[in-house]
């Protein structure tokens, strides 16, 4: 079967939902043994137990991934792991003098600590298993100009430099380490965003948001989570140190 993950363990944060929720179920539709981690922990269960019903095999943990000691303990449970997805992560709205040090520092904390904290907790696990592949969630935000955006955009440039500082550094020990940039997709919290902020014009806001991409809509989770299959893979085992955007032509394409 291509693109099979047999045997192996994933750990995937932020899968309680949204993207990470459906890359939770292909990894385990492909064989993987899948660890949701998740700051919400009835969503967490719910995933697993959602994953088990239909012949996965999965776990749940709830977890604040700003918080080393907790994302430590959980990782020792885990034990020697073949792939990580750092997914976790919170948006912001606002520009350098809208944000206040509070909301920046709450960004930071969750979409940069996290992902830090959790390649410090993974990576000797990976090691102790003779190598790996580590996957992070960047953002279209990290390269290019998006208004309002402010703290968001400056913790997704953090990870996708992560991302290449990573794959430099455990090149000899076998791990591989890549990014996925998404444009806009369409979760739960686009869903939420659209109800707290334009009551009533929903569906008119739905379609501006989707149209700013070329293609004319947003993502599926789904989408993502199949690109994530195959950087996962060991079909794409010649392959790191490399962001995907994933954008619907928002990147190049928009005039």
């Amino acid at each position: 079967m291509l693109f099979s993950l047999s045997n192996k363990k994933a750990a995937i944060t932020g899968s309680g939902s949204g993207i990470g929720l459906a890359i939770a179920q292909v990894f385990a539709r492909q064989g993987a043994e899948v660890y949701i981690l998740d700051w919400n922990e009835a969503a967490a269960q719910e995933a697993a137990n959602s994953i088990v019903a239909e012949g996965g095999k999965a776990s749940a943990y709830a977890c604040d991934v700003s918080n080393q000691a907790q994302i430590a303990e959980i990782f020792q449970k885990i034990g020697p792991m073949d792939i990580l997805v750092n997914n976790a992560g919170i948006a912001h709205i606002g520009t350098a003098e809208t944000t206040t040090e509070a909301d920046f520092d709450r960004v930071m904390n969750v979409n940069v600590k996290g992902v830090y904290n959790c390649l410090f907790a993974a990576i000797p696990l990976m090691k102790e298993k003779g190598g790996g592949v580590i996957l992070n969630m960047a953002s279209i935000a990290a390269t290019i100009g998006i208004p309002d955006r402010f703290a968001y955009s400056t913790a997704k440039g953090a990870v996708l430099t992560m991302t290449l500082a990573t794959a430099k550094d455990y090149l000899k020990q076998n791990i591989r380490c890549n990014c996925i940039s998404p444009a806009r997709v369409h979760t739960p919290f686009v869903d939420g965003f659209l109800t707290k902020n334009y009551p009533g014009q929903e569906a008119e806001m739905y379609e501006k948001l989707a149209k700013t991409q070329p293609i004319g809509r947003m993502a599926k989770p789904i989408e993502v989570a199949y690109l994530a299959l195959f950087l996962c893979s060991d079909e794409a085992g010649f392959i790191t140190g490399c962001d995907y955007p994933l954008d619907g032509g928002f990147t190049r394409l928009n005039n």
